[in-house]
């Protein structure tokens, strides 16, 4: 008895000496993985185990984009947390899924990214980086508190607009929950945009090769006064007064699209009275 209950407290120790250690040995092969990324760096601070859970948070984590020639780091992403997790009741139809849950994260595109084949190796680095730490296929995606940036520091003003507030809700990913819905995974988005406010809705099939999908957005009374900069370094004048909203209906199917963009620009005003000391061409 003596001898079996030594061997137990062994067993004990040797586990709680495993979960005390594992949290530094995790963190440091994930600080190991931002560090060596091509194009980018990145870095933790702390992650949290929850073992019970089949879970850990990654707390405080930023990841830059490198120069290649100048080694200039530019911000891209950073999180307060992101919570990493088995998703139990897919468990219950058979499927083992995970879920991300990111708190207050912020998502920054600048000048020299914004073409579509830039954004989309953007979204390709960062999806591989999830994966790193996510082996498992997601099937529930949230953000909350987020933004979503554009920045030009070469323009004149310099230009910075974002969404902010930003709550996005993906589900059924991965059509853990299989039934026969044609598009059994949904998007929602909710946002602020300058006074404004921004819905976004879709049904998709995640897993189809062509893009399946129906969504509907809409951006409503945003402020053009407080997109000025903006307004300014692309088009160079400026707004006294003026809404802007936008909505849009599209679906895709088998190779192609049908839908609709409305753009709609209410109570504006270019010219005021202290434009009188502006320039002709202004």
């Amino acid at each position: 008895m003596k001898r079996k209950y030594k061997i137990l407290i062994g067993v004990a120790v040797l586990l709680i000496t495993i979960r005390l250690i594992l949290p530094y040995v995790v963190l440091h092969y994930a600080n190991k993985t931002l560090a060596n990324m091509k194009g980018y760096y990145g870095h933790i601070d702390d992650i949290d185990l929850s073992i019970y859970r089949g879970a850990y948070t990654i707390n405080d984590i930023y990841l830059n984009k490198v120069d290649t020639v100048s080694k200039k780091q530019t911000g891209f992403f950073k999180s307060q947390d992101i919570d990493l997790s088995l998703e139990w009741g897919a468990l219950f139809h058979g499927s083992i899924v995970g879920e991300l849950i990111f708190d207050t994260p912020k998502l920054i595109f600048t000048k020299d990214k914004v073409e579509i084949g830039d954004v989309k190796k953007d979204t390709t680095d960062f999806r591989h980086l999830l994966k790193a730490f996510m082996p498992l296929k997601v099937n529930r995606f949230e953000v909350n508190n987020g933004s979503i940036h554009y920045a030009d520091n070469t323009s004149t003003p310099k230009v910075d607009i974002s969404l902010k507030q930003t709550h996005i809700l993906a589900l059924n990913l991965t059509n853990a929950t299989s039934d026969k819905v044609k598009l059994p995974s949904t998007v929602t988005a909710q946002a602020t945009v300058y006074q404004g406010t921004l819905n976004f809705n879709m049904k998709l099939n995640a897993l189809a090769d062509q893009p399946t999908f129906d969504l509907n957005a809409e951006i409503k009374n945003t402020n053009l006064v407080l997109l000025n900069n903006f307004l300014r370094a692309y088009g160079k004048f400026d707004v006294e007064r003026g809404t802007f909203s936008l909505y849009t209906e599209m679906a895709a199917k088998d190779g192609k699209f049908i839908g609709y963009v409305k753009p709609e620009i209410s109570n504006l005003k270019v010219l005021g009275p202290k434009d009188k000391h502006d320039s002709f061409f202004s």
